[in-house]
């Protein structure tokens, strides 16, 4: 089985900028530099026939390249805990993309997402004991900004668990423009 999902890694001097932002509080956990990219489509465990039709379905994808900045955070909760996040602006052509990736994911043979899309790169995870926490990052990072970024292409990732976290390794790249 392979845990696959699409997404937008951000250039070298965006994820820079993004782990000068987290700081070194115990109570959340950061996610590493190997780790930051905008989730376009969360595939799951598929077979290997099924991981083939999804990489060949993506690469059927055409679209413009487009420009992205950092702006803003915010947070998603859960009982349970929750994550920090920084939103991306503008929204509209990376939903449309995600759109476009979802289509193509359908045509391969998956269900459609069912889940609002909401662009964003997850910075942190955190429990319930630690809300505040991650409330106070986000009161001082509020106007977190970055410069826009040239967006060229979108990767397939398959994700390997382990007990020491997620790795994730590039499947395949898709050229946008």
């Amino acid at each position: 089985m392979h845990r696959l999902f699409v997404a937008i890694r951000p250039p070298q001097p965006i994820r820079d900028l993004l782990i000068d932002a987290m700081d070194d509080s115990p109570a959340l956990r950061w996610v590493g530099d190997d780790n930051l990219h905008l989730t376009l489509r969360f595939i799951g465990e598929v077979e290997r026939p099924l991981a083939d039709d999804v990489a060949a379905a993506l690469g059927r994808i055409r679209f413009p390249g487009f420009a992205l900045r950092i702006s803003g955070v915010g947070r998603f909760e859960q009982r349970s805990g929750g994550a920090l996040w920084a939103g991306v602006d503008p929204r509209k052509p990376v939903a449309e993309l995600a759109a476009k990736v979802d289509r193509a994911c359908v045509a391969a043979g998956l269900e459609p997402e069912r889940r609002a899309f909401h662009p964003h790169v997850t910075l942190a995870r955190f429990g319930r004991r630690n809300a505040a926490a991650a409330r106070d990052f986000e009161r001082r990072n509020a106007d977190l900004e970055s410069e826009p970024w040239a967006v060229t292409r979108f990767i397939l990732f398959e994700s390997q668990l382990s007990r020491h976290g997620a790795h994730y390794e590039e499947v395949a790249d898709y050229a946008l423009g």
